[in-house]
């Protein structure tokens, strides 16, 4: 299932200043139009990026005019800009430390291979960032305020490089390596870059080399150790002071994600001391006297701030940072002292919000209606204690439940706002999310408890959900829906195969399907996440790749079945699907097929209202025999009788 980014009708104009609508305006706007179509349509403001030099120019992407784009904005004088205008949208850009330019990633109909484009800040042509540089996928982007700037790539005959791109010069080269790479961070002065690397073949756990920008080596740091407790590392970035080395480096040496401050230049590594359960992520305060800290636990997350000069490692530098109940999908501290951060919670829509007490950005037109909140559920499994997060529509069970399947894999469903399981409880389904082994935000040991048998694993934690679903009369046995999108599109096919008399119907959306041929198409940091997962490559390991494959199990999915694919998609690419699908018309199997013209998803949001009304149809029409299911509207009337 796929759902709405921030951070993925078209018109070239301008968006109209971010102020709220009159309320009969808003009335009007909204009128004969579903609740769950109007949290799609409403527009959407991600979190404003700043520059380091220039914290007035603000880069964010919105749906303002029907697709995720690029705006550029003067806080100085309120002025808002679009800056890209593209038919499958835009979200992957940056400004420069100087506020001068914005970077984004051009690529051909969300194929995500593509070059950097830049353009002035207050606007003007587009023009290729570094010249010289063919296209690719892209490996991380750092710029410096001289305007030099360090960029990732990869392709499949080159594996993964990084260049130095100098203003008025051509790139030149300072790493190439088979296995996955990418810039982490480019230091305050420019001297030194960090590179995120899996050079020891495991796509998984990354390792840290800091190099100058000729490519020379300063100092590694490695957690992987060739073992079978390999660690990862990962670059939060450099500290924010000229002359400054420090690098914050997330790591996992306590088996969860926390923050440590690492100095390349001697060696010195700094422990954290930051008593709080669960991952811990942070970020600089822009004068590196402090860090911003990202806590998430159990499907929720807060903010805390670390103060570096009076830290004795007994946690007394940490103090809370207010935020609401729910999910902070970013954050990040102005030169002020106050926090911007992007919020939601499954009943409430985001908004970014400040520590001062005011609403960032109130994007203009309708409101996004609310949704029901969530529930949690733990319910035990082959592996342990499985998280659930639960909603549902108002009124007794049993309901038809869809089991909406997170991607990934290594991802996690929290208390965040969400437009696609809120159209499904609309339409009086419960809807549940379950957090499997290999979803993050659990401990290191369940996220990598998925390998080699994968799929089955996560299957298997789903089964147990299920089979509590059912026998707490939340879920109607007989109308059981397994669905989701990218990973989870792959589990709910595989799932169909190997779970056929479990699943009334299943939904797939850009879903790997025959997994060998995926492989094959695939771009190349996906083969070699998948090498890591199943230990090998299909020649190496052809077993693992067969049992993982929904392909394999084609010949026993008993549910019909719905798949939509993006024609252009790198990660789940169409051949692939175009086989599974094959099989099920040999068999003249119940099923449909939609394709669309864009990559792993869209940015524009009439085709995701469309790949949402589809499915809702053909629920419908292959469930309703007893007459449960209702219209949007319906479950409105229901809900209204219900609460006088």
């Amino acid at each position: 299932m796929t759902d709405e980014t921030t951070g993925p009708g078209r018109t070239p104009a301008d968006p109209p200043p971010a102020h709220p609508r009159s309320a009969d305006a808003t009335a009007d706007a909204t009128a004969g139009i579903p609740a769950w179509e109007q949290r799609f349509r409403a527009p959407r403001i991600g979190l404003p990026e700043w520059a380091e030099h220039a914290p007035d120019h603000s880069l964010f992407v919105s749906n303002a005019t029907g697709t995720f784009e690029l705006y550029a904005w003067d806080r100085a004088t309120g002025t808002q800009r679009q800056a890209t205008d593209r038919p499958h949208g835009t979200t992957d850009g940056t400004l420069s430390p100087d506020g001068q330019w914005i970077w984004w990633f051009s690529d051909t109909d969300g194929d995500e291979f593509g070059i950097w484009m830049r353009q002035p800040f207050t606007g003007g042509p587009d023009e290729p960032a570094a010249p010289g540089l063919d296209p690719s996928y892209p490996g991380g982007l750092a710029i410096n305020r001289d305007g030099t700037a360090v960029i990732g790539r990869s392709t499949d005959e080159d594996g993964s490089t990084l260049h130095v791109v100098r203003p008025g010069q051509p790139p030149v080269e300072i790493y190439r390596h088979r296995e996955s790479a990418g810039v982490g961070d480019l230091s305050h002065d420019g001297a030194l870059i960090a590179i995120e690397h899996t050079e020891h073949g495991d796509a998984m756990h990354s390792a840290i080399r800091v190099v100058r920008t000729d490519g020379s080596t300063v100092a590694e740091l490695d957690d992987t150790h060739g073992g079978s407790e390999e660690l990862g590392l990962s670059v939060m970035g450099f500290a924010p002071v000229d002359g400054d080395s420090r690098l914050l480096v997330g790591h996992q040496r306590r088996g969860r994600w926390e923050p440590m401050i690492w100095d390349p230049l001697t060696g010195v590594q700094t422990a954290l001391e930051i008593d709080l359960p669960g991952d811990v992520g942070a970020d600089w305060y822009p004068d590196g006297s402090a860090l911003l800290i990202e806590h998430e636990y159990q499907a929720r997350s807060e903010l805390w701030r670390y103060d570096l000069t009076t830290a004795d490692g007994t946690g007394s530098a940490l103090s809370r940072v207010d935020t609401p109940a729910g999910t902070v999908s970013g954050a990040t501290a102005r030169p002020d002292g106050t926090v911007e951060f992007l919020w939601s919670s499954a009943a409430q829509p985001p908004e970014v919000r400040s520590t001062n007490g005011t609403v960032v950005l109130d994007p203009p037109g309708m409101k996004a209606p609310g949704s029901v909140p969530v529930t949690d559920v733990w319910v035990d499994g082959p592996g342990g204690r499985i998280h659930a997060l639960i909603q549902q529509p108002p009124g007794p069970g049993p309901f038809p439940t869809l089991f909406d399947v997170h991607g990934g894999p290594t991802w996690h469903d929290s208390d965040a706002f969400a437009s696609s399981p809120a159209a499904w409880v609309d339409h009086g389904f419960a809807v549940v999310r379950v957090n499997y082994r290999g979803s993050t935000g659990y401990g290191r040991a369940w996220t990598d408890a998925l390998k080699h048998r994968v799929g089955l694993i996560e299957l298997e934690d789903i089964a147990a959900v299920r089979a509590w679903a059912v026998s707490s009369g939340l879920a109607d046995p007989e109308q059981l829906v397994l669905a989701g999108g990218s990973w989870g599109g792959y589990l709910t096919l595989l799932g169909l195969g190997t779970q056929p008399d479990a699943w009334a119907l299943g939904l797939a959306a850009v879903p790997v399907a025959d997994y060998v041929t995926a492989y094959h198409d695939e771009m190349e940091a996906l083969k070699a996440m998948d090498r890591t997962l199943l230990g090998g490559t299909p020649e190496e390991v052809p077993e693992r790749f067969e049992a993982s494959s929904p392909l394999t199990y084609v010949d026993a999915v008993q549910a019909p079945v719905y798949i939509s694919a993006g024609v252009n998609d790198p990660r789940c690419p169409i051949r692939q699907v175009e086989n599974y699908v094959q099989r099920l018309e040999g068999r003249d199997h119940p099923h449909e097929v939609y394709r669309y013209d864009a990559g792993h998803g869209s940015l524009v949001v009439e085709e995701r209202i469309k790949q949402v009304r589809l499915e809702l149809d053909f629920a419908r029409r292959h469930l309703d025999a007893g007459g449960r299911l209702t219209t949007g509207e319906e479950q409105e009337e229901k809900k209204k009788a219900t609460t006088e």
